[in-house]
């Protein structure tokens, strides 16, 4: 059975918890002074929280290491490393290996395993980055997914600085993209990019109307052919 700390002692260390019956802290549990723990929160394990941090409501966050001056909010965090002046939630995962430096941006539905986020990185919404290095003040768009498994083994993805990562993209690792690079909305990258690149990889736009697919049809033509 779990063993669970008075969290009076945290009150009396200078930590906030406006709904104590709706938090449950575990023995070994660290938090600095002025953080504030909201309410239906759950931090357990070998956790080490900084000061002035304001996490929750509805978190679990287990084993964790979090800086100071942070905003974490309906997020799990577990075996995973977050800097100082960071924002993550609401609905994010870190999960084992995830290390995401000073004043990044993690927002809502972003799964980060085994990846280390520099400084200023903002992976927004809707993202999956998973053996990755990622350098500092990258932006990942939405929906973006590393793809890290090729079925067998998991392979890693490095991405330098300044690079911006449109919404939708897929990088297929194993893969290396340069700083201050740009990468199109809808991509799947399957090769290197060099720093300073525009790289786009998806077909070419095509737009018809249907009264002239069938009067192409007739002649044996296609609307391409026009």
């Amino acid at each position: 059975m779990r063993s669970y700390r008075s969290l009076k002692k945290f009150i009396d260390g200078g930590v906030i918890i406006p709904y104590p019956d709706t938090v449950l802290i575990e023995e070994a549990v660290e938090i600095g002074r002025g953080s504030i723990i909201n309410a239906f929160s759950m931090i357990k394990g070998r956790t080490k929280i900084g000061e002035d941090n304001d996490i929750g409501p509805f978190c679990v966050i287990e084993n964790a290491e979090i800086g100071d001056g942070n905003r974490i909010i309906q997020s799990n965090l577990k075996d995973c490393k977050i800097g100082g002046g960071t924002t993550v939630g609401p609905f994010a995962y870190l999960r084992a290996g995830a290390e995401v430096g000073d004043s990044c941006r993690i927002g809502d539905f972003v799964e980060i395993k085994n990846s280390k986020l520099k400084k200023g990185v903002k992976a927004a919404h809707l993202a999956y980055i998973g053996d990755a290095e990622i350098g500092e003040s990258t932006n990942v768009g939405c929906g973006t997914v590393f793809a890290n498994f090729n079925g067998k083994i998991k392979q890693k993805t490095s991405v330098g600085a300044n690079v911006f990562i449109g919404a939708n993209v897929n990088l297929v690792a194993p893969l290396s993209v340069g700083d201050n690079s740009f990468i199109a909305a809808g991509s799947t990258i399957t090769d290197n990019i060099p720093e300073n690149s525009f790289a786009i990889a998806r077909e070419r736009q095509s737009v018809s109307h249907k009264d002239t697919d069938k009067a192409c049809r007739n002649k044996g033509l296609s609307s391409l052919d026009l």
